[in-house]
């Protein structure tokens, strides 16, 4: 693993492949339920929040921009050449609003829900990807769009909510 600019402190992840690259101030958690792949670029001042259970897996090529957050705790799974632009938000688990409703919704039960970005997918810059949703390969998703379900491969996303707005070429 290397670095450009000020260097990365000599984490022990599950796996980590020739090439990486991780910029200066990136922060990473629970490194030991994280796997890299080769040639793997991490901008600066992302936080890869691995989490005490469940997989963190970055594959092959993949390339994240600056200040992304990406979030492990029901399992995150980012396929081969996916490009994530700066500020990108990729969330895993969420209060459960549904139970102990005389709670407030901050001290509620957490739900767990993987994520799934299929091999050579684009998202966008500021885009958020939610519990749950798993997008097929070559999927482009519009900057600043949040994506709260599924979509099958080959199309373009967009929007707040995300919908289908064509087909990606």
């Amino acid at each position: 693993m290397k670095t450009h600019g000020t260097g990365a402190p000599p984490w022990n992840f599950r796996s980590c492949g020739a090439g990486v690259v991780l910029e200066a101030g990136v922060l990473v958690f629970h490194p030991e339920n994280i796997v890299l792949g080769d040639d793997v670029y991490i901008g600066h001042n992302s936080i890869i929040k691995g989490y005490h259970r469940n997989v963190l897996k970055i594959d092959d090529g993949t390339w994240i921009g600056q200040q992304c957050f990406l979030h492990s705790a029901g399992g995150l799974f980012i396929g081969r050449n996916v490009g994530i632009g700066p500020g990108v938000r990729i969330l895993t688990s969420q209060h459960d609003i549904r139970r102990e409703t005389d709670r407030p919704i901050l001290h509620r039960p957490i739900k767990f829900s993987s994520v799934r970005i299929g091999d050579g997918c684009d998202i966008g810059a500021s885009a958020v990807v939610l519990p749950g949703v798993e997008l097929g390969q070559c999927v482009q998703v519009a900057a600043g769009s949040v994506v709260t379900r599924s979509f099958t491969e080959k199309v373009v996303i967009a929007g707040v909510p995300a919908r289908e707005i064509g087909a990606a070429v």
